[in-house]
């Protein structure tokens, strides 16, 4: 299988939390050499003003995917995850669930709301950056996106 040299300089928002987290993303994708723009909204209210472009985030770009964690204050991960997946101008974008969490409820219940993978954030850095690699192999350069 061919895979691009250059990937797709798709849009990412990240909807975490953590400023940790973020760091450590921000540091995976440099160490990844990836040039998309990360956006980074931090509690699930906001995720979905961002995705809807309500106020303050009207010139906001439709992402081309989303790293959601599960533990969001205000509106939590499942519950943005169902609004994404419910609304017909969002459906399309992928998610994947980045989450600390290892708990197969949260699996089963993140794929029964249509979750385009469920991926546990490794506690390693190095295999953090691996797994944020992946992301960026599979989602940029194998996998064919709807069109914005």
């Amino acid at each position: 299988m061919d895979i691009p040299a250059t990937p797709r300089l798709l849009d990412i928002l990240l909807i975490e939390d953590s400023p940790t987290d973020v760091m450590m993303t921000r540091e995976a994708l440099r160490e990844n050499r990836m040039l998309n723009p990360l956006r980074v909204v931090q509690d699930g209210v906001a995720a979905m003003q961002f995705l809807r472009r309500d106020p303050p985030y009207t010139d906001a770009p439709r992402p081309g995917l989303i790293l959601l964690d599960l533990n969001l204050p205000r509106k939590s991960g499942p519950e943005v995850l169902e609004e994404i997946k419910s609304d017909k101008n969002l459906a399309q974008i992928p998610v994947v669930v980045l989450t600390t969490s290892r708990a197969e409820e949260d699996v089963v219940r993140s794929y029964g709301l249509h979750a385009n993978c469920f991926i546990s954030k490794p506690v390693d850095f190095s295999r953090f950056v691996e797994t944020i690699g992946s992301i960026k192999e599979f989602w940029f350069c194998v996998v064919t996106l709807p069109a914005q």
